[in-house]
């Protein structure tokens, strides 16, 4: 058997110095706008549960098949009785299932943004070529991009059973528009309001709770004193309290300038003096959401 030899060695032997080639990086550099469109994508992607589990897919296809799918019934009424109307105006559809749209925004808002802040990956978004305006630019845009392919879809297929049922081209096709003018401006508001709601808290529970107080309880309450004020022959009142709800604000805004009516307690709604006021406000309360949004991130990049 041959005698098993042993080496001695000495601990120094071992260090060895790895020349592993580190070089600059020489290709593109896509630079901040890149990076904000792939953010807007992949947060608008994720509003439909878009690359994300099944689980996260159910509520936000189920509650899109929830809107379109009344539209398409009354489509059906209207070919099937050779209507020589649709059952319901295109301004008015959104207002009908607001419901579902406020439960929509409690889902999403959150999933957007209350995840960052509770991994607490904000900051690391930010060490990238990206700035705080334009995390929050592209969350908000990808929101309200959301929100209006959302509310925008059973319109056009009411739009397309209307041109299928022969009714009027011109009549349906400013209906249309008014309709897309109305849900773009509802989209920039709840997309805006849901998201500041849902950047108070990095809990995705109190997030969803939250937002649907602020849209669902302050329709309710608006709409329980504007039915007293009416009943108590306060008509001119019913319009201001309208400001205080942001389904309210925009049912008065479109009444007031696109042609709709009402669904205030008498059908009756704001003159085109009290309308201005009504965009103002909108308008206010979209600026004001950006700038909220603006300082709390920049608080959290930190």
């Amino acid at each position: 058997m041959a005698a098993e030899q042993r080496t001695a060695t000495v601990p120094g032997d071992q260090t060895r110095i790895h020349n592993i080639g580190y070089r600059s990086y020489d290709g593109p550099r896509l630079g901040r706008a890149y990076a904000r469109r792939s953010l807007y994508s992949q947060s608008l992607r994720g509003s439909y549960g878009l690359g994300r589990s099944a689980k996260s897919k159910v509520l936000p296809m189920l509650l899109f098949v929830v809107m379109c799918l009344p539209a398409g019934i009354m489509v059906a009424v209207a070919v099937a009785t050779k209507a020589n109307d649709l059952p319901v105006d295109y301004t008015r559809y959104a207002i009908v299932l607001q419901a579902v749209i406020s439960l929509y925004v409690a889902a999403q808002a959150p999933q957007s943004v209350s995840r960052d802040l509770r991994f607490k990956t904000v900051p690391l978004y930010f060490s990238r070529p990206i700035e705080t305006s334009d995390y929050v630019r592209a969350k908000y845009a990808s929101l309200a991009s959301a929100l209006f392919i959302l509310t925008a879809a059973p319109l056009l297929v009411l739009y397309v059973g209307a041109l299928l049922a022969k009714l009027d081209f011109a009549d349906q096709t400013k209906g249309f528009a008014q309709g897309l003018v109305s849900v773009a401006l509802l989209s920039l508001l709840f997309a805006g309001l849901g998201l500041v709601v849902a950047s108070v808290t990095p809990r995705r529970g109190f997030g969803i709770a939250a937002v649907i107080a602020v849209l669902t309880i302050t329709y309710g309450a608006v709409s329980t004193l504007q039915a007293i004020a009416d009943v108590q022959g306060s008509s001119g009142a019913v319009a201001w309290i309208g400001l205080f709800s942001p389904i309210t604000l925009i049912d008065g805004v479109q009444s007031a300038f696109l042609g709709a009516t009402s669904a205030s307690p008498g059908g009756v709604g704001p003159s085109n003096g009290e309308g201005a006021v009504y965009v103002l406000v909108t308008l206010g309360l979209i600026a004001g959401a950006y700038g909220l949004l603006m300082r709390r991130y920049k608080k959290v990049g930190l």
